[in-house]
C-alpha cells in the first residue's frame, strides 16, 4: 500500500510535524512494505530541505497550493492520504476570521482521506464548527484520540459519522536508569519535578514557579525543570518575554536557585532521558477544552507519578488513579500534590506504576498498526484486508 501524509514535516520544529513523523516510523514498523510519501506543509517564507520522501510542498497560507498538491496527489500512484488537522496550521487569518485551506484540499482529492482532528474545541466559534463538519463529510474516515473526542463531534458538531478514536502515539520507553541519568544530567540527589514542550503562556508554567516555595520547605532540594523552547510563532511576536516573565516570578518568590530551563529543541532520545530522570512529571495548562497531549503522553509512556491540571486529555488518560488532578491556576493545589507524592514513595511508585501500564498499550508501534489497520480498511477493495478492520466508536 502507499500512503501520503499531509501534515507539517520535520525539519520544522511543530509539534504536529513530529507527531507525523512518529506516526509514519510505526505505520513502517507494522509493515515494512508500505510505501510513504510527505505533502509538507510550510508556513510563510519557509526555505527548508527536506528528505527525499517530501514528494510535495504546500504554502500555508496559499489556497491555490492546497489544491494543487491534492490533484497531483490523486494523479499519483497513493492509495490513501493520511491528513493531520491543527487549526492555525491549514489557512490564514484575515478580517478577524482564521480561513481554514483543509476544504480546499478535500474537495480536489480523489484518494480516500483520514483525517485525525488534533483540536476538537468544546465549544467551537462557528468557523471552527464548519471546518470540522466539512473535515467529517469530505473524509473516508475521521480519527480523534480520545472518547471525550468522539464525544464532541457527536454532541456538539452534531457530526453522525462515527470516529475512530485512536490514542496519541509513545516512544517504547523502558523506566529505569533515574539515578545514573540524574547524574548525567548534574542533577543528582535532587528532586526533580519537569513539565517538557514548547515554552508559551498557556502552559501555565508560573503556577507550579509559585508553587515552589512550599514544595521547597518540604524538599530543600527540589528542582523544577523546564525543558524546551519557546514556541517559535511566539518568539517571533514577542521574543522571549513569557519565559522573562517567569524567570521574575522565581525571583520575586525566592526560588531561582530551583528553577533551571533547558531552552533547546531536543531529540526524542534527549527528552526521554530528562523524563526517565523526572520524579514528577507537572502539565499546569490552562485551556480546559484541550483535547490531546503529547507531552502527556510521553510522560505516561516513561512511567512517571503525574500532576496535572483537568483538561479534557488529562482527565481521560489519568483517570482510575493515574495521576492527579489539581484545579486550574492554582499553586497550591499543585505543591500538595508534588509534596504529597514526594514524600509517600509507596503512592509515587503506585502512580508510576498504573501510568506505565497505560502507556505500553499506545506506544507507537501499536499505534501505526492501529491506523494502518484503518488506511488498509477505508482503501479497501484495493488492498486486501491483512489487518482486522477498526472499532468504530459510536
Amino acid at each position: 500500500m502507499r500512503v501520503a501524509f499531509v501534515a507539517s514535516a520535520v525539519p520544522r520544529r511543530c509539534g504536529i510535524a513530529t507527531f507525523t513523523f512518529d506516526l509514519a516510523a510505526g505505520v513502517r514498523m507494522a509493515d515494512p512494505a508500505v510505501g510513504i510519501q510527505f505533502a509538507a506543509i510550510d508556513e510563510p517564507f519557509a526555505a527548508r530541505t527536506y528528505g527525499c520522501d517530501v514528494t510535495w510542498r504546500i504554502a500555508q497560507e496559499d489556497p491555490a497550493a492546497y489544491a494543487a498538491v491534492a490533484r497531483a496527489i490523486s494523479r499519483s500512484a497513493v492509495d490513501v492520504v493520511n491528513l493531520q488537522h491543527e487549526f492555525g496550521l491549514y489557512g490564514v487569518w484575515h478580517d478577524g476570521r482564521y480561513d481554514d485551506h483543509l476544504r480546499v484540499f478535500l474537495d480536489a482529492c480523489t484518494k480516500p482521506v483520514v483525517t485525525t482532528l488534533h483540536t476538537v474545541p468544546p465549544r467551537p466559534e462557528p468557523w471552527m464548527l464548519e471546518a470540522i463538519r466539512d473535515a467529517a463529510d469530505r473524509s473516508a474516515a475521521v480519527v480523534v484520540m480520545s472518547a471525550t473526542g468522539a464525544r464532541l463531534l457527536r454532541e456538539v458538531y452534531g457530526i453522525s459519522k462515527a470516529p475512530v478514536v485512536i490514542e496519541h502515539g509513545m516512544p517504547v520507553i523502558e523506566p529505569h536508569g533515574r539515578r545514573r541519568l540524574k547524574r548525567a544530567l548534574a542533577m543528582e540527589d535532587r528532586s526533580v519535578i519537569s513539565t517538557f514542550g514548547f515554552v508559551d503562556p498557556h502552559k501555565g508554567l508560573e503556577y507550579v514557579v509559585e508553587a515552589l516555595p512550599e514544595i521547597v520547605a518540604r524538599h530543600p532540594r527540589a528542582l523544577y525543570l523546564v525543558i524546551g523552547q519557546t514556541h517559535p510563532e511566539l518568539l517571533k511576536r514577542q521574543g522571549e518575554a513569557y519565559r522573562n516573565s517567569i524567570i521574575d516570578t522565581a525571583r520575586h518568590v525566592g526560588v531561582t536557585d530551583q528553577l533551571r530551563f533547558v531552552n533547546e529543541y531536543l531529540a526524542q532520545a534527549e527528552i526521554v532521558e530528562y523524563l526517565l530522570a523526572s520524579d514528577v512529571y507537572v502539565t499546569p495548562y490552562l485551556d480546559p477544552g484541550q483535547i490531546t497531549s503529547g507531552t502527556l503522553a510521553y510522560a505516561l509512556g516513561a512511567g512517571k507519578a503525574i500532576v496535572s491540571t483537568p483538561y479534557l486529555h488529562a482527565s481521560e488518560v489519568l483517570a482510575d488513579d493515574r495521576g492527579i488532578l489539581v484545579p486550574f491556576r492554582d499553586a497550591h493545589a499543585i505543591a500538595a500534590a508534588v509534596t504529597g507524592i514526594l514524600q509517600d514513595p509507596l503512592r509515587k511508585r503506585a502512580l508510576e506504576q498504573r501510568a506505565y501500564a497505560y502507556g505500553r498499550a499506545t506506544t507507537w508501534p501499536v499505534i501505526g498498526a492501529q491506523v494502518l489497520s484503518l488506511m488498509r480498511h477505508v482503501a479497501a477493495p484495493r488492498e486486501d484486508m491483512l489487518l482486522p478492520a477498526p472499532v468504530l466508536i459510536a
